[in-house]
């Protein structure tokens, strides 16, 4: 029976909001192992003074199992 860990990360890019949800994910998997969901829960922008976005933000929960003795 495997457990299952949520974290809640923020990814952020200049080309739009799924970019921002693959930096989230690809930062989480340089530090963590075994990634098996991903769950965007909200959506943001930075907006420059000539009312463009100029960063997308993109708030993510994912999931990771716990390793548990002979498999850490």
């Amino acid at each position: 029976m495997a457990t299952v860990k949520i974290i809640e990360v923020i990814g952020s890019s200049e080309h739009g909001w799924e970019d921002a949800v693959h930096n989230a994910v690809k930062s989480a998997a340089k530090t963590l192992r075994q990634l098996v969901g991903a769950d965007v829960q909200s959506w943001t922008a930075k907006i420059g003074p000539d009312g463009q976005i100029t960063e997308y933000h993109a708030t993510v929960k994912i999931a990771f199992k716990v390793l548990e003795g002979d498999e850490a």
